[in-house]
C-alpha cells in the first residue's frame, strides 16, 4: 500500500522518504512554481515538489537556470507552499547565492525556509560545496544534493548531454554521491547518467536518489511539471514521457473564446446579469 492511500494527508516528511526507500517504494516528484498548479498536483498525491529553478526557463523564458535570483525563487516557493497540504516542498537555492561562500549559503537557504516555508533545500555540486551543505545542515535545514548533468554549470560543460560516460566521470560521481550521504543530505537527484551508473548510486547510498534521466532503478523519478503535462513542447529529450497536451488543449480553449468573443456569442443571455 502506498504512502499517499494510507495516510492521504499526512505531511511526506524526509524520515518517510528515507522508509519508503527501505520498502522498496517509488518516490514521486514533480515541479510546481506558483499557487494553482501546486494545489493540483499535490491533490493528485506527489510525494514531493520541487520549487525548480527551471522556473528560470518555463516561467521567466530564460535560455538557462543561471538569471533566476534567490528573491524569485523565495517568491515561487512563498506560492507553493501555500497550496500544499501533503507533499514535501524542496526549494533549488539559486546559482550565485551559494558556491564557493559557505556563509553565503547559510543565509540564502536560511531566506528560503524563514520567507517561504519551504521544508529542504536542494544544490548542485559534490566535494567542491561540501562546505555549503555542512553549513547549511548544521542551522537544521534539510538538503538534497543534484548530480550528473547540473544546469547551473552549463557554461562550464558546454553542453547538455548525458554526464559520466566516461569512467574517471563515473567515479567521481559515485565518490561525490557518497560525500553528499556523509555530510547529511536526505536525498539525491542524477540529472541525465547512463542507467547502470545511477544503479550503481542507488545501491552504494542509504538515502533516496531521484532520477530524471537516470533510469529506472533509483529510488524515485523527477519531471519538470511543464513538459510532462505538454506545456512547453519543444523540448522533448529521451526521458521525458509526456502525459498530456495542454498546449493544444488550450490554444483550442481560446481560440473558441475568441471566436465567442468576436461572434457577439459569450455572454449569452444565461451568462448575463
Amino acid at each position: 500500500m502506498s504512502v499517499h492511500q494510507s495516510t492521504h494527508l499526512k505531511r511526506i516528511t524526509t524520515h518517510i522518504l528515507q522508509e519508503m526507500k527501505k520498502r522498496k517504494e517509488k518516490i514521486s516528484m514533480l515541479t510546481a512554481y506558483d499557487f494553482s498548479m501546486a494545489g493540483i498536483v499535490d491533490a493528485a498525491g506527489i510525494d514531493m515538489i520541487l520549487v525548480g529553478d527551471s522556473a528560470s526557463n518555463v516561467m521567466a523564458g530564460h535560455e538557462t537556470t543561471l538569471p533566476i535570483t534567490l528573491d524569485q525563487m523565495i517568491y515561487h516557493a512563498t506560492a507553493v507552499v501555500r497550496a500544499v497540504e501533503r507533499a514535501l516542498v524542496v526549494v533549488d537555492i539559486p546559482f550565485g547565492s551559494y558556491q564557493g561562500n559557505s556563509s553565503e549559503a547559510l543565509r540564502s537557504a536560511i531566506r528560503i525556509m524563514k520567507e517561504s516555508g519551504a521544508h529542504a533545500v536542494k544544490v548542485e555540486g559534490g566535494a567542491e560545496i561540501r562546505e555549503s551543505v555542512v553549513r547549511i545542515l548544521s542551522a537544521g535545514v534539510p538538503v538534497m544534493g543534484h548530480l550528473g548533468l547540473t544546469p547551473q554549470s552549463i557554461y562550464k560543460f558546454g553542453t547538455y548531454t548525458v554526464r559520466a560516460r566516461e569512467k574517471e566521470e563515473a567515479g567521481k560521481l559515485l565518490e561525490d554521491a557518497k560525500i553528499l550521504e556523509e555530510c547529511g543530505c536526505f536525498a539525491l537527484v542524477l540529472e541525465k547518467i547512463p542507467a547502470q551508473l545511477a544503479r550503481r548510486v542507488a545501491e552504494a547510498v542509504t538515502i533516496p536518489v531521484i532520477g530524471i534521466g537516470a533510469g529506472p532503478d533509483v529510488d524515485g523519478q523527477v519531471l519538470v511539471l511543464h513538459d510532462m503535462l505538454g506545456i512547453t513542447q519543444e523540448f522533448k529529450p529521451r526521458f521525458l514521457r509526456q502525459y498530456a497536451d495542454i498546449r493544444n488543449t488550450m490554444l483550442e480553449a481560446v481560440g473558441k473564446y475568441i471566436q465567442d468573443v468576436k461572434s457577439a456569442d459569450f455572454p449569452n443571455e444565461k451568462e448575463s446579469y
